[in-house]
């Protein structure tokens, strides 16, 4: 008998409202529909249940259009709304994912190899980007220590390496020298298999639109959004900590971790509230984003100095 055991994190399909239903949801709300239609949309996410005796949280999932019109995408452009405009030309078929570094099977794995039979998941995860706005959206993918266990890491691996697709005929953005390419990321090798670090594949029950970070994109929701590396071409195993691109752009802005905080302000602007896109008030930044069970990850840390 297989027996299944909840995680914290795991938000069932079942439980993720029809994209229709988040288009509407102004519309039902104006109209004072807060029945059982407007009451399912209240989706209650990874970390924010209860603490200390506090009621449960909930939040209203972003609705999909917002989600995929305004985005951080540099290879596709500065603007917010760059990304979508010019999404076709991110081409995402074929696509390989090279794997490299202290892993047992190394290889270029076409990405239907790469997460052939591994467990697909739905979950709702908050995204909170470092100029201060955020989102909620209900992502599927991947357990990376999923595909990570499968590929067989090295106990000498230490942290994980992801590298974006660089292809300035195609990508305008990376036609200019506004940062250094291709873009790249990494975690430590515990943050990497934590069970909420996802590698996402589709988000509102869909495929991954480009402008998203289509075919394949990390999502660490403890973290700012620029440690969520889109269009991953490249998963490299290292010994030592890899060079992250904002970090390199501006390392007393950016720092390798990056975790959400609003004890530590970005240099130009307060980390401490936070605006919901589509939502007019602020609300207060939860530290962690509010997924406090990683909290264990960084005890003993300096988070002021490493951040």
């Amino acid at each position: 008998m297989l027996i299944r055991i909840a995680r914290p994190g795991d938000v069932q399909s079942r439980e993720i409202t029809d994209e229709g239903l988040y288009l509407r949801r102004r519309e039902f709300l104006r109209q004072g529909a807060l029945g059982v239609g407007a009451t399912a949309a209240m989706l209650c996410l990874p970390g924010c249940g209860r603490a200390a005796g506090d009621p449960a949280l909930r939040d209203e999932p972003t609705p999909f259009e917002d989600a995929t019109s305004y985005n951080n995408f540099y290879e596709l452009g500065t603007d917010k709304g760059d990304p979508k405009r010019n999404a076709a030309a991110l081409r995402t078929k074929p696509w390989s994912v090279e794997v490299q570094g202290e892993v047992a099977k190394p290889g270029s794995y076409p990405l239907d190899d790469l997460l052939r039979d591994l467990p697909r998941e739905d979950r709702v995860y908050r995204l909170r980007c470092v100029e201060a706005w955020s989102m909620v959206i209900p992502w599927r993918g991947v357990p990376l220590s999923k595909l990570l266990a499968r590929l067989g890491p090295s106990p000498s691996a230490k942290f994980v390496e992801f590298r974006t697709l660089f292809n300035p005929e195609h990508l305008p953005g990376q036609r200019s020298n506004v940062l250094e390419w291709p873009y790249r990321e990494g975690l430590r090798m515990d943050e990497a298999m934590h069970p909420l670090t996802l590698l996402a594949t589709g988000m509102y029950g869909r495929d991954l639109p480009n402008q998203d970070g289509a075919p394949l994109r990390l999502v660490v929701p403890w973290k700012y959004g620029f440690k969520s590396i889109k269009s991953i071409v490249s998963i490299r195993l290292t010994q030592v900590q890899p060079p992250t691109t904002w970090n390199m752009q501006a390392p007393d802005e950016y720092g390798f971790y990056s975790n959400v905080n609003p004890n530590k302000d970005h240099p130009r602007w307060s980390q401490a509230t936070e605006r919901r896109i589509g939502e007019f008030f602020k609300r207060k930044t939860l530290m962690f984003n509010g997924y406090d069970q990683v909290a264990s990850l960084y005890s003993g840390m300096d988070l002021q100095k490493n951040f």
